[in-house]
């Protein structure tokens, strides 16, 4: 099973409320990546919401043709006072 987390701008600042994004299987639904992420991490999960992306076709510099290949991301919310490390900032 896939469990990648995305780490991007927008991520990160919902991190700051609790609210982790994670690229997971299209073949998961809702109750069983809450079961992955309180395995994986030793969390409580309140809440998921899932969107399914669609795939396209990108032209690469070189002129090729590349495939990417439709996923689901899955937003997940943590009780209060809980976080996953993986999404802290490094103060600069």
């Amino acid at each position: 099973m896939r469990l990648e987390p995305l780490i991007t701008e927008k991520s990160l600042s919902a991190s700051r409320n609790g609210k982790y994004t994670f690229r997971v299987d299209k073949g998961l639904n809702k109750y069983q990546i809450a079961i992955l992420i309180e395995k994986t991490f030793g969390v409580h999960v309140t809440s998921v919401r899932t969107l399914k992306q669609a795939g396209e076709l990108k032209k690469t510099l070189s002129g090729r043709k590349r495939i990417i290949q439709p996923g689901k991301k899955a937003i997940v919310t943590l009780k209060e006072k809980e976080k996953i490390d993986l999404f802290e900032e490094s103060k600069k």
